[in-house]
């Protein structure tokens, strides 16, 4: 800054030097900031202990224990306060689109409305109905959170930010998340209730019949890429985002995350004005707050995934200096963040379908279509390999 003012002192007409070291000291002020946080990010993922080579075996064991715990710290920790205060950002956003003023009254603006409904939630009684099997009844909503949670441990916030870089990514999301049924299976059998049993159903039906979709759409992109390593499906969009060529997928993608998530218009598993509340009719409390944070978790896995395969993970939209400033992290948290938007807009502004009409979407248009959008993809692929020796 002292520069640019000695050059107006020197010559106040002298305005395209002046407009270079300005440029050249925000670039300067950027770069520094981004060196600190992703110093700091690398420091939580990528902290290397010296000390495991000079200490004995049991202090290296317990310092290995000690960066697990911190590493999973850091990815749980933001992960639930995101999820608290998404729920303040659904109940904002629906009440300016339904011209309601929304949560006003706890905190500033409402911001401290997430943190009063969860001590309320937790101050409540955990009631069991009489004739539930408590065991399973109490571990239905601790496995359907627990199951939210891990399948983060692969997920890439920056080409040196994951838990677990595995190259079997992809197979560990599908195999988790398909395991979520279990937990609301057990929440609708051991309630004993016929309301909690037919959402449980329901959702199973659900989740079964869109993760094909899912699972089609997944293959169109992992042909594409050639690798099963959810950091390599991000690197390979460095020129050109997937939902551009890929765009009839990156719709079916959308629609079946929604149906996978149980969100409207698809919340058939929850579906008031038939099932009561469904799957969790009977649950209060902090086995209630399980549920709901498990959902809304999911919700956000669900953000993360369609930004690595279709929105470029971290990368930023135009390859330019003033956007490589910014941490991979912060760009991966705007798509999620737009992402969420999407999803609450569509319980705004769309009616809830017949459980008919969500199984022929399933089962009668996504399915044949994402199959044959496949066949399309992998043709075109083949096609332009063998063409390409004799194009050079």
């Amino acid at each position: 800054m002292l520069e640019i003012l000695t050059a107006l002192r020197m010559d106040p007409h002298n305005f395209t030097k002046m407009y270079k070291l300005f440029f050249l000291e925000c670039q300067i002020f950027f770069c520094k900031l981004k060196n600190i946080f992703v110093g700091l990010f690398d420091t939580v993922f990528h902290y290397q202990f010296a000390l495991l080579t000079t200490t004995s075996f049991l202090d290296s064991q317990l310092l290995l224990l000690l960066s697990s715990i911190l590493k999973s710290l850091a990815i749980i920790v933001p992960l639930l306060i995101a999820v608290a205060y998404t729920t303040l950002l659904e109940r904002k956003l629906m009440g300016g689109i339904q011209r309601r003023t929304g949560p006003v009254v706890v905190g500033a603006y409402g911001l401290l409305q997430p943190l009063a409904d969860g001590l309320k939630l937790f101050l409540k009684e955990t009631i069991i109905p009489s004739n539930a099997n408590a065991l399973i009844f109490l571990a239905s909503p601790t496995v359907a959170f627990i199951l939210s949670l891990i399948t983060w441990c692969v997920i890439p916030f920056s080409k040196s930010a994951a838990y677990v870089d595995i190259n079997v990514g992809v197979v560990y999301l599908l195999a988790v998340s398909s395991l979520g049924v279990y937990g609301i299976i057990m929440a609708g059998w051991s309630s004993n209730s016929k309301y909690a049993f037919l959402g449980a159903l329901r959702s199973a039906a659900q989740l079964i019949s869109y993760e094909i979709s899912i699972g089609v759409v997944i293959l169109t992109v992992l042909a594409c890429v050639g690798s099963l390593n959810l950091t390599d499906i991000v690197l390979s969009q460095n020129y050109i985002w997937f939902v551009f060529p890929l765009f009839p997928s990156f719709i079916m993608f959308m629609v079946s995350g929604l149906a996978e998530t149980n969100r409207a218009p698809f919340d058939l598993p929850e579906a008031e004005a038939e099932l009561v509340s469904g799957y969790n009719v009977e649950y209060s409390a902090m086995t209630f707050a399980l549920f709901f944070l498990g959902e809304y978790a999911h919700m956000a896995l669900m953000g993360s995934i369609t930004s690595i395969f279709f929105l470029g993970g971290w990368l930023p939209p135009i390859n330019i200096w003033i956007f490589n400033l910014i941490p991979g992290f912060i760009w991966m948290g705007i798509k999620v963040t737009a992402i969420l938007f999407f999803f609450v807009w569509t319980r705004a502004a769309f009616p809830r379908y017949r459980y008919d009409q969500l199984m022929r979407i399933g089962w009668k248009v996504f399915l044949p279509i994402s199959l044959g959008w496949f066949l399309f993809v992998v043709g075109l692929i083949v096609a332009f390999q063998e063409n390409l020796p004799s194009i050079i």
